[in-house]
């Protein structure tokens, strides 16, 4: 996984250009490098959210089956 975040700053690190982005409410320009690395950590903190809260569900689930034996 750090392998991949590292190609990811390494690719965005090359690309100096700006670009523009269109959100729901208003618009910025930013460089290459830090849409990539801002859309790499959401992506990552997202993954990781999704993983906890789907562990949890799991433990959730399992606990009602355990008792009711």
């Amino acid at each position: 996984m750090l392998l991949l975040l590292l190609v990811a700053f390494i690719f965005g690190s090359q690309n100096d250009q700006l670009i523009t982005l269109n959100y729901l409410i208003a618009q910025t320009e930013i460089s290459v490098a830090a849409a990539v690395s801002l859309f790499t950590v959401i992506g990552f903190f997202l993954g990781l959210l999704f993983a906890v809260l789907w562990k949890l569900m799991r433990i959730i689930k399992t606990k009602p089956g355990k008792n009711a034996t």
